[in-house]
């Protein structure tokens, strides 16, 4: 494969990454919320964590997929409060032991004021509960779904 074609691929599946875990962080918001709170309490006081940290702290509710951790760190990376410190093993077993990040802060004092300025979002009422659920996709379009001798061609 190309440089070109292996660069290309890179930066469409970063895009990609990038766009999944903005609508988890929007549908969300509630549960991203608590983990980022978790990982800069962790931070704070160990200095270094992994998401393995951040699932031992935030409970997630029923039907809510593990996934929404995934979009916690983002924006504090962006943000420049925490960096990326390489990465570890996590000790999760039905993770299979494969390579999590290691996140360090960046800015004590912006993770402090962060924590101050983004409080825990309270639990939605039962009758809103689609507020911590809600689709991630949209559910309301048609879709087709191909005839037998469509799908038979495209084989």
């Amino acid at each position: 494969m190309s440089t070109a074609l292996s660069d290309a691929g890179r930066a469409a599946g970063e895009a990609r990454k990038l766009d999944a875990l903005a609508l988890l962080a929007d549908r969300r918001e509630t549960v991203v919320r608590r983990a980022q709170r978790a990982l800069l309490a962790v931070l704070l006081e160990a200095g270094s964590a992994t998401v393995d940290d951040v699932r031992a702290a935030v409970e997630l509710p029923a039907g809510v997929g593990p996934k929404c951790f995934g979009a916690a760190p983002g924006m504090l990376a962006r943000a420049g409060i925490i960096r990326a410190a390489g990465f570890a093993k996590t000790c999760r077993p039905t993770a299979h032991a494969r390579p999590v990040t290691v996140w360090q802060l960046a800015d004590r004092a912006a993770a402090e004021r962060w924590l101050r300025n983004h409080s825990d979002l309270p639990d939605p009422a039962d009758d809103d509960a689609p507020a911590v659920q809600r689709p991630l996709f949209d559910l309301t379009q048609e879709t087709a779904t191909p005839t037998g001798t469509a799908a038979g061609a495209a084989l």
